[in-house]
């Protein structure tokens, strides 16, 4: 029997143009998960306030890290897909797919469907859930599968926040990257997320706070910001890190709403404020490099940190197709492909 595995991200504009971009955060921003209003207002948001103007200033950001190859995050996940692929052997078969733009999870799923697999393992390449990205992904999934009647085929892997594997890839991602003489502080900087899609995953419907977010625990288990600490704390303790010696922030705010904090980019001019001359910047609720990554930390943070005052801003990779992640992620399909085997055999075999 063959095993279809599909990783999904989040996605990318098919040309870094005004109108491909205005055509992808169409798509994106339309989604309820993401802007959760009543569709009429979302559809005024998105279509006469937002896209009209933000499709230029995101072309334009989308240009200065486009490679010959494509967009980044394209690229990378492409070459993630190919090594866990080579890696799980001619009992798999890997397909990726983008909850918006393309290759589309429909595209994915009819290539496994055309190989004849008897399951398809997915894989949300989200570390840390969020209704926004892991959730939507899922729901995404399971709609298209239903339609192509697949659905009973599908197998979800957790968020893996936690996960040793993701956690020493980071590790040694940072280890290699930086040299510690000559960096006087690390920044783990999370994309942010809207208060209010943070409370219902409290047990007393409260926002998250410092406090709540200390541990994970059975009343803020799927609460986004608390798994984030948690990813930093592990990768940290790891790094033999003090307290002193790293901040936890979240960047990519959007709007007027309340988003959780702190602010990467308050993080940064405070920090430069204090003294600080030279930072690094982890990034690790994204697997894959994008424009997140790239140009807003990497150019416009970079901008920020040093006009006040800071000396040098060092963007860390993200994972990408590191060797190290990619079996992380094939030994998490293995582990899941074995216990559905387990589970699908008869108890009197």
């Amino acid at each position: 029997m063959t095993t279809g595995v599909l990783l999904i991200n989040l996605g990318t504009p098919d040309a870094p143009t005004p109108d491909a971009v205005g055509r992808y955060l169409r798509e994106f921003l339309m989604d309820p998960f993401v802007i959760d209003m009543p569709a009429p207002l979302r559809w005024l948001l998105v279509n006469i306030a937002i896209v009209p103007r933000r499709k230029y200033q995101s072309a334009e950001a989308y240009q200065k890290i486009q490679t010959p190859e494509g967009s980044p995050l394209l690229v990378h996940t492409r070459a993630l897909a190919n090594r866990v692929a080579q890696s799980l052997g001619e009992d798999y078969v890997v397909e990726f797919g983008m909850r918006y733009g393309n290759p589309s999870i429909k595209s994915a799923l009819e290539k496994l469907q055309s190989s004849g697999v008897s399951r398809i393992i997915v894989v949300p390449l989200y570390p840390q859930y969020a209704e926004s990205s892991f959730e939507t992904a899922v729901v995404e999934t399971k709609r298209t599968a239903h339609e192509h009647g697949c659905e009973e085929l599908l197998t979800f892997l957790p968020p893996f926040y936690s996960d040793p594997g993701f956690i020493n890839a980071w590790t040694d991602r940072i280890r290699g990257s930086i040299d510690p003489h000559t960096t006087d502080h690390l920044v783990f900087s999370f994309h942010g997320l809207p208060v209010r899609h943070l409370t219902k995953f409290h047990a007393d419907n409260q926002p998250p706070s410092a406090e709540c977010c200390t541990e994970i625990n059975s009343t803020n288990q799927n609460c986004y910001r608390a798994q984030c600490f948690a990813t930093a704390r592990a990768i940290a303790a790891q790094l033999e890190l003090h307290p002193d010696d790293y901040t936890v922030s979240f960047q990519s705010r959007l709007g007027r709403a309340e988003w959780i904090s702190p602010n990467t980019v308050d993080v940064f001019q405070n920090l430069a404020q204090r003294g600080v001359k030279r930072i690094a910047v982890a990034c690790p609720s994204f697997v894959c490099d994008c424009l997140e990554t790239l140009e807003e930390i990497g150019m416009r943070g970079k901008e920020t940190f040093l006009a006040a005052g800071g000396q040098s801003l060092q963007l860390i990779p993200s994972l990408n197709s590191q060797p190290q992640f990619a079996e992380a992620v094939v030994k998490s399909i293995r582990a899941t492909a074995t216990a559905h085997s387990v589970a699908a055999t008869p108890s009197n075999a």
